[in-house]
């Protein structure tokens, strides 16, 4: 007991920041926000009594870039005259993830008594996997809807109008990407089991999370598979091409042949059985379904992207500086232009996004400040810089489909002191004995 409260709160902590919500009877205030206030005074605290400070150089650097965008989103919004700042803050944006991660770090160390950046990639699959869980548990236990409901603010985002399912704070393409940085994760810890497994408790725990990640976080967002398939296809091309395999890397291969299996024959029998599961396979795995029916692949948000792809900008203006407008346009009051739906020029592509709204100068500021990011978690874990260039290829693939950045993840890695020699410490899933 005395061990497992303690993990239980990492998990709350850890859940706060990675999905963050409002709570119904505190509008305005989201948990990331909260954890950043907190941050900000244990950061001065600290500095008073250690020295250890964030404004390290590798972070400074990253305030700079971060300055940068933000400063091209100021006159971006200047130059068109509109009244969306959605980026011209984005280094107060960066600071808040950064103040909220910190927090969380330090709950984690005392803990554990170490961190290292496995510790807090199992903390985050375990909330991952909770939430998964939790999701799939209100579709069929109504008290636990009506409780998680009875507190859980900013309902236009949790996509109910939808019918999709979704946790607490975790819902649509924004919980669809950090599950898809979590599936990834553990292709990367299952593809070096001398580094990274220390039981085969611990191989069961990485496969069971990693399926419900996939399967049930698909049902939430389709943008899951995209970590999923990235996962995979690193573990294959790793199991392939790495000269020295040991007797782990077979064990785990064959084990995630047995969880596949297993998993195909349960959610099968689910499907056949439960009209509830049946809807939401089907939404998840729409495509195959189409393919399998039809003879072709057809997904409804994938006409839907296709249609957002069809939005290209035709002003050199707009290419170069933007045209100021990154939320709906009827957000401003003083807009007159064209009425279009949710979203300016009726597109969610990321990459189209950040062009009407700061232009290629903007786009091109911000993939900077994402490499440099990656760049300086890499050098400060270099036994994780695989690890963290995947996730910065998986931000670029999904900003060809939605608009949202991962750095809350580099912000955690960022946040971590570099370990001398970066020394590993394994970490096992947190869970109690």
């Amino acid at each position: 007991m005395k061990k497992t409260l303690p993990i239980l709160g990492g998990i709350i902590i850890t859940s706060f920041y990675f999905f963050p919500f409002e709570f119904s009877f505190l509008p305005g205030i989201n948990t990331k926000m909260a954890l950043a206030g907190i941050g900000l005074v244990l950061l001065g605290l600290n500095l008073g009594r250690s020295r250890e400070s964030l404004f390290r150089k590798d972070i400074t650097i990253a305030s700079l870039l971060a300055g940068a965008v933000s400063l091209i989103g100021f006159i971006a919004t200047i130059y068109n005259n509109t009244t969306d700042y959605s980026y011209a803050s984005y280094l107060i944006s960066m600071w808040v993830w950064l103040s909220g991660a910190y927090v969380v770090i330090l709950f984690l160390k005392w803990i554990h008594g170490c961190i290292t950046p496995q510790l807090v990639c199992n903390y985050l699959i375990a909330v991952c996997t909770i939430q998964c869980i939790i999701a799939i548990s209100m579709e069929f236990n109504d008290s636990l809807k009506f409780f998680v409901d009875g507190f859980l603010g900013g309902e236009g985002f949790m996509g109910k109008n939808e019918g999709r399912l979704y946790g607490i704070g975790a819902a649509l393409d924004v919980a669809g990407s950090r599950f898809a940085t979590m599936l990834i994760a553990i292709a990367f810890f299952c593809s070096r089991p001398d580094l990274y497994i220390q039981s085969n408790r611990q191989i069961l725990l990485y496969l069971i999370a990693f399926f419900i990640i996939l399967l049930i976080g698909n049902m939430m967002a389709r943008t899951t598979i995209i970590g999923g398939v990235i996962a995979i296809a690193y573990y294959i091309c790793n199991a392939i091409f790495r000269r020295k395999r040991g007797l782990h890397n077979y064990k785990i291969g064959w084990w995630l042949i047995g969880c596949s299996f297993l998993t195909i024959i349960v959610v099968s029998y689910l499907y056949l059985t439960n009209p509830v599961i049946e809807k939401h396979v089907r939404f998840a795995f729409e495509g195959f379904f189409s393919l399998a029916e039809t003879g072709q692949w057809e997904v409804q948000s994938n006409n839907q992207l296709l249609h957002h792809w069809d939005a290209i900008p035709q002003e050199f203006r707009t290419w170069m500086i933007g045209d100021g407008y990154f939320q709906a346009h009827k957000t401003d009051p003083y807009y007159l232009g064209p009425v279009w739906g949710d979203f300016y020029h009726s597109t969610d592509v990321g990459y189209w996004r950040f062009i009407y709204y700061f232009g290629l100068i903007g786009l091109l500021a911000f993939s900077a400040f994402l490499c440099y990011v990656t760049y300086a978690c890499s050098k400060n874990h270099p036994t994780f810089k695989l690890l963290c260039w995947l996730i910065l290829i998986t931000n670029f693939i999904i900003w060809a489909k939605v608009s949202t950045d991962l750095f809350l993840v580099f912000a955690l890695l960022l946040v971590i002191p570099k370990e001398p020699n970066d020394t590993i410490v394994p970490q096992q899933i947190p869970v109690s004995d």
